[in-house]
């Protein structure tokens, strides 16, 4: 009879250890949401319940790399993201000159491993960066990575020039897919 609790009770504990897995790896049905990583996920601007569910679903940090007047800005989102118990950081990214310093205090962030939601108004500059993170520091193949970036857009010249110059700081060769061989979708 013991043993056939602790087999049950063994059970129970594995089936709520995959359950938990699969929650935490779910799509939050963001914005333009882009799961880099079991730890790195890109979206549009989340609005406050999104927020919650963020927090729910184990993450520990938001990063906004937009201005906090753009038209979809969440009023207070720095105060809401710390009531949920997550760490808030904003870097705001110019839209048309964007820099590698940008890049490099994004990423003295992110050498962590706590599961982070980066944002900006519609996931066009949060993308990018999680595109240059993944293969930087994670080692993730450019084509795939590629291949996450262009579901939400094609990187007009000024963010192309962008990635390319980034891949070059670190000392990564990139050809550049520019001009895009399908058509382009802009900010």
């Amino acid at each position: 009879m013991a043993k056939l609790r602790v087999a049950g009770f063994l059970a129970l504990a594995l089936l709520t250890a995959e359950l938990t897995v699969a929650a935490e790896e779910a799509s939050l049905s963001l914005l333009n949401e882009v799961q880099y990583s079991s730890s790195l996920t890109t979206a549009g601007q989340p609005h406050e319940a999104e927020l919650r569910a963020i927090s729910d679903a184990g993450f520990q940090r938001v990063i906004f790399l937009a201005f906090n007047d753009h038209k979809n800005a969440l009023k207070n989102e720095d105060r809401i993201v710390r009531s949920l118990g997550m760490e808030y950081f904003h870097i705001p990214v110019i839209w048309d000159a964007p820099t590698i310093r940008d890049f490099d205090n994004f990423a003295s962030l992110m050498l962590t491993s706590e599961k982070t939601l980066v944002h900006c108004e519609v996931n066009f500059r949060a993308s990018v960066f999680g595109f240059l993170y993944q293969i930087i520091y994670r080692g993730m193949p450019i084509d795939e990575a590629r291949s996450r970036l262009n579901n939400i857009w094609i990187p007009n010249s000024t963010w192309e020039g962008y990635i390319t110059a980034v891949l070059l700081d670190k000392g990564i060769d990139y050809e550049p897919d520019w001009p895009p061989s399908s058509l382009e979708k802009t900010h």
